[in-house]
């Protein structure tokens, strides 16, 4: 076989190749018994054609494609290995010279892993840690903090809510907050539909032991200050580790593949679907609401896709410099927390789920120690 590999824009080859006469014609009699044992002839039990009337009532044509298939079929995975191609799409085939007793010529288009030139993202780490204010270092929560974020909670309680909201930092009325931090409390505490009282409910014990398996409103306001520390803690190290990975990303040289940033957009797609359809929506009514298509989404989370597949590949790529593989006891204990919450999920798409958290969260550790 003849091979020549041509490089493309976006990280794809093509692969021009031409398989000898001899070899192609060898495939002619494995295509024949092939198609006999699916083709259904009158006269026939299914599979048991004669040679001979296979010849005469199957096109020539037929063959050949299916020899070709045949062919390609054996001999694509020996060149993808012999010429060290890292491939990850479907190949695309083109058939350029189909005759019997003639050498079998094609090409084929296939993307492959884009080669990674990173900067030095050890020095790029250090520097823009090295740029964080103190003010922007200050986690302390002050006593008016507290008072405020109390304040929020007691108007959120004297007001018609879908949900009691217990908020674990400073906020404005009716601004999103993140509530993973913040103090436990019983799913039925919501006042949906009640007639609620204008003047604020008054902050003493009852009122607390409402909102969660707090003791006193000293334990409340203790516990309160705890977790809005912890979310000024974990705000401060996301938006460092923001900084970060767009500063190497933006150093980077990639030729992104086309195909992994199609999977992002589809991802994208997948989860707002999804959440639509939390809501009880159709996704389809949604985008009538929106006057927009499928197509209008994906060129508009076009630049979100583009990030997150160059993401993936810049993490990939420091993992494997630096060797930073996850725990094994970890993977397992993640492992068995997912499939424990969802039921149905594949168990090995769970592993590689939580080995890629696992390995993320420790590629971030290192660079944070820079």
């Amino acid at each position: 076989m003849q091979i020549k590999i041509n490089k493309l824009p976006k990280s794809e080859v093509e692969i021009e190749g031409s398989l000898e006469a001899t070899v192609f014609e060898g495939y002619f009699n494995k295509a024949l018994k092939k198609i006999g044992e699916n083709i259904e002839l009158d006269g026939f039990r299914k599979g048991k054609v004669p040679e001979k009337i296979l010849l005469e009532k199957v096109p020539e044509i037929k063959i050949l494609e299916e020899m070709a298939e045949l062919a390609l079929g054996e001999h694509y995975p020996k060149i993808i290995e012999d010429e060290k191609l890292d491939v990850i799409s479907r190949p695309e085939i083109s058939i350029t010279k189909l005759a019997r007793n003639n050498p079998l010529e094609f090409k084929i288009k296939t993307a492959i892993m884009p080669e990674i030139k990173l900067p030095d993202y050890k020095k790029i780490s250090q520097k823009t840690i090295s740029e964080i204010s103190e003010k922007e270092k200050d986690i302390t929560i002050s006593e008016k903090e507290i008072e405020d974020t109390i304040m929020d909670i007691r108007k959120s309680r004297a007001h018609k809510v879908h949900m009691a909201e217990s908020v674990p930092h400073e906020h404005k009325e009716g601004e999103e907050h993140d509530h993973s931090h913040e103090p436990a409390r019983p799913a039925d505490a919501s006042h949906a539909g009640e007639e609620i009282p204008a003047e604020l409910p008054e902050f003493n014990d009852e009122f607390v032991q409402q909102l969660g398996p707090f003791k006193d409103v000293t334990d409340f306001r203790e516990k309160l200050k705890v977790n809005m520390k912890l979310e000024k803690e974990n705000q401060l190290k996301e938006k460092t580790r923001l900084r970060i990975v767009e500063k190497i990303i933006d150093g980077a040289e990639i030729d992104l593949p086309e195909v992994l940033v199609e999977v992002e957009l589809d991802k994208i797609l997948y989860r707002m679907e999804s959440d639509i359809s939390q809501m009880g929506l159709k996704f389809e009514d949604y985008l009538k609401h929106l006057n927009k298509t499928i197509e209008d989404l994906r060129k508009e989370f076009r630049g979100d896709a583009e990030k997150k597949a160059k993401l993936a590949l810049v993490l990939n790529k420091i993992s494997e410099i630096e060797k930073i593989e996850p725990d094994p006891e970890q993977v397992t204990n993640e492992v068995a927390m997912i499939l424990e919450h969802y039921k149905e999920a594949d168990p090995e798409r769970a592993r590689m789920h939580a080995e890629n958290i696992l390995t993320n969260e420790k590629i971030f550790q290192f660079l944070e120690t820079q």
